[in-house]
């Protein structure tokens, strides 16, 4: 009979955004490997996408300016791992990075946060709502064309979760959407006053999941990351971040992906996609299938053939 030995306890420092979510995000890690045996530090950074306030993502680089300064670190050794809510995190990896673990899923869906109006329908005449999010501005705008509410706008909304908060409080939105997951990560459920259900508001490939990036030749890391990997979880957000990257997938695309296990039929993965038209041209493009998963590689092949079926409803992939 073969004795499992745990792993040797490491030194390990976290590289982290500073903001008051990442650094929650990071301590969670951290409680958790210290549970393991394991000394953990952490090192904070402040990154491009933190810095640059004033213009969207998509038009200064995409999410990948939240990770570049933390991949140096952990190049440069000043850092061993750096933990990442997942939607920001590009589909693909530079060369010699690799995600090593992917953790349970918070709530993946969006959150409406407003003071005043209880839902869209709610809104004022000539109301103003506020996304940082192609994907949600997409979203909300057909919502409104529903309602007939052609007259509400929707405005860029940059900065942290606080700072995107304190906007709100300030008058310069009547509303805000963002991901559940923050506000509930941070203690701040009240402020929510609606859940999107999926199929009102697809979530983002791979919303709500927090992903440990690694050097790709870190086996010993691997190994002690080990015990938090959620295996569901990660199965659905591979099938998910397959349809983002084979759309050529960037915040610079309005394109939801999410994936739920079906409760009546075993390890059969659900994947609904959708993809919109920025300029409000083309109506949505929604997908819909399902296959039996129980490996990435098998995550990823229904990720592919969502790509397929989306691109072949008229959705046009990055830089087509």
């Amino acid at each position: 009979m073969s004795i499992s030995i745990p792993p040797a306890p490491l030194d390990i420092t976290i590289a982290t955004r500073e903001s008051r979510l990442a650094l929650w995000q990071a301590e969670h890690v951290k409680a958790l490997l210290q549970s393991l045996g394991h000394r953990v530090t952490l090192l904070g950074m402040t990154t491009q996408g933190d810095q640059i306030l004033d213009r969207s993502l998509s038009k200064v680089g995409g999410k990948g300016l939240f990770v570049k300064e933390l991949e140096v670190a952990l190049q440069e050794r000043r850092a061993d791992i750096a933990v990442h809510s997942l939607k920001d995190v590009p589909m693909d990896l530079p060369d010699g990075f690799a995600l090593a673990c992917v953790m349970e899923r918070e709530d993946p869906r969006d959150a409406w946060v407003s003071a005043t109006c209880a839902s869209l329908a709610d809104l004022p005449r000539d109301g103003v709502v506020g996304t940082s999010s192609l994907r949600r501005l997409v979203l909300l705008r057909e919502a409104l064309d529903r309602l007939g509410r052609q007259d509400v706008r929707i405005e860029p909304l940059r900065g942290n979760l606080d700072t995107r908060l304190r906007k709100l409080d300030e008058g310069q939105y009547h509303a805000i959407v963002l991901a559940a997951a923050g506000l509930k990560r941070l203690g701040l459920s009240s402020r929510i006053r609606g859940i999107f259900d999926p199929e009102q508001s697809l979530p983002a490939a791979g919303q709500g999941a927090l992903g440990i990036e690694i050097r790709s030749d870190r086996t010993d890391l691997m190994q002690a990351l080990a015990p938090l990997v959620h295996m569901p979880t990660w199965l659905r957000v591979a099938a998910e971040r397959t349809v983002s990257r084979a759309m050529g997938g960037s915040c610079s695309m309005p394109l939801a992906a999410y994936a739920r296990w079906d409760a009546e039929a075993p390890q059969t993965l659900r994947l609904d996609a959708a993809w919109g038209d920025p300029e409000g041209r083309l109506a949505v493009v929604r997908v819909q299938e399902q296959a039996r998963v129980e490996t990435l590689e098998q995550a990823e092949s229904l990720g592919h053939r969502v790509a397929q079926a989306l691109r072949a409803g008229g959705a046009r992939a990055a830089g087509g």
